[in-house]
């Protein structure tokens, strides 16, 4: 239990820390000032360089108005699109959002904001779409949502594809497992929702936060992937909402047929989904909610 403590805190410090300048030319005797301003020349483009390319990275970023729209229609927009979280070191962590669930509000049973319900805990899921909304589970556990159009609706960000920053990921996974434990894959870095947020560092304090334009957190779309269609998305059934009836079959869970990195998958609901039958499991108000007429009961 202690080396688990003082393995979390090293981890905590790396995150936390700014990153540290280092004078390169310190307690060198070796360098002519020709020498010296060949070196300070190179590294004054390497900045350059950096810069370019991060204010270049910026114009991937989704902006405001892509997260406002429907919550089914964001939970499948989201997939295929890149959430990144930036350290405080500067180090930046990404990975590809491959499942996703939909919790409309109001009429939906198994939502936090069933029935129009407000509390401190779901206050997010009130605000302007966009707005990231954390909660915990099992006491121990966190879990990440963005919520979208409609009252108290909200996409439950399940599982990502880990794309940059992965021996990051797999040491901050570690830390929070049994020692001795194997080491974890690639793709089971992040197949889940509390999962993600231990390998991106998703804290408490991001409840919240506007997913547009927070510094640490942010979406992008890739320009290397084309929008997942609806032939590569299933709709399935909820995981973890057996207890709330008839709302625990609304296939309201979405995830990218035959990737690795899906938490669970339902094999049933893929013959369903690539037949085109899906639709057969939605009723009046189910399709309604996709075109971003809730039928929600308000406050």
């Amino acid at each position: 239990m202690a080396r688990r403590k003082r393995t979390m805190l090293a981890l905590t410090t790396l995150a936390a820390a700014p990153e540290q300048a280092v004078n390169k030319h310190e307690n060198r005797t070796d360098l002519t000032p020709a020498k010296l301003k060949k070196c300070e020349n190179a590294e004054s483009a390497e900045t350059e360089q950096r810069h370019y390319l991060t204010k270049n990275d910026m114009q991937h970023k989704l902006a405001e108005d892509f997260f406002n729209q429907s919550c089914i229609s964001l939970a499948k927009a989201f997939l295929g699109k890149v959430l990144v979280r930036r350290c405080a070191d500067g180090t930046e962590l990404r990975g590809r959002i491959v499942e996703t669930e939909a919790y409309l509000g109001g009429e939906d049973k198994a939502s936090h904001s069933a029935g129009g319900k407000r509390t401190k805990r779901n206050t997010a899921m009130f605000m302007k779409p966009g707005t990231i909304y954390v909660y915990p589970i099992y006491g121990i556990y966190l879990c990440m949502n963005v919520s979208s159009e409609g009252e108290g609706a909200a996409v439950l960000l399940r599982s990502l594809e880990p794309l940059q920053g992965q021996s990051v990921m797999r040491q901050l996974r570690a830390a929070r497992r049994k020692e001795g434990a194997r080491q974890l894959k690639d793709k089971e870095l992040c197949n889940g929702p509390s999962k993600l947020c231990q390998a991106l560092n998703i804290p408490r304090c991001f409840d919240r936060r506007d997913l547009a334009s927070d510094p640490e957190v942010w979406l992008e779309k890739d320009p290397h992937t084309n929008p997942a269609g609806p032939h590569n998305i299933v709709s399935a059934p909820r995981i973890g909402i057996e207890s709330h009836g008839e709302w625990a079959k609304k296939p309201w869970r979405f995830y990218l047929h035959g990737h690795p990195c899906v938490s669970v998958v339902n094999k049933e609901a893929e013959r369903q989904s690539l037949s085109g039958n899906v639709m057969n499991n939605l009723g009046p108000s189910d399709v309604q909610s996709d075109t971003g007429q809730h039928n929600v009961k308000r406050t």
